[in-house]
């Protein structure tokens, strides 16, 4: 209809028996639509739920290493780790330091970095590696962008 008065608005709302419904108030003019509310209503209740259903929650998933650990347990928490980054989840790696391990804190981050080359560009680092107490923990979260051009090339080679 276009740019007309509030009174033309209601006049022809109520012509036609329905309501008129506010869809952005801060635009300038107002944006209105002529439409029946309840369904109005339950249209967008529909389209919320929908959102929802499409929208991952993205865990945060821990593991923990030591800091002096042996390479068959290095090699399963990795597993573990890249497994957990491929499902879409965050991970938090936690390096726990026990009593006489405190004096080699530098063990700990050669550990956290030694994990990050081995993952590669394949994620981003939340939380930079910090102690917590006597652990050191640091989050890292897949990036889901390389993922989806990798699968997009991969579609594209097929056909």
């Amino acid at each position: 209809m276009g740019v007309i008065t509030r009174a033309q608005a209601i006049s022809e709302a109520r012509k036609l028996g329905l309501d008129l419904v506010e869809i952005a108030p801060k635009g300038s003019p107002p944006v209105v639509k002529i439409v029946n509310f309840g369904k109005f209503r339950y249209a967008e209740e529909r389209k919320l739920k929908e959102q929802k259903k499409k929208a991952k929650n993205a865990e945060l998933k821990e593991v923990r290493f030591s800091p002096f650990i042996a390479e068959g347990d290095y090699r399963t928490r990795f597993r573990r780790v890249s497994r957990f980054l491929n499902e879409g989840s965050k991970v938090k790696l936690v390096i726990v330091f026990k009593g006489r391990q405190m004096g080699g804190k530098k063990f700990g981050y050669s550990l956290l970095e030694d994990i990050l080359s081995e993952l590669g560009e394949a994620v981003s680092v939340d939380m930079q590696p910090k102690f917590l107490g006597r652990h050191l923990a640091m989050v890292v979260s897949p990036l889901k962008k390389k993922r989806k051009n990798a699968e997009t090339k991969n579609q594209k080679e097929r056909s």
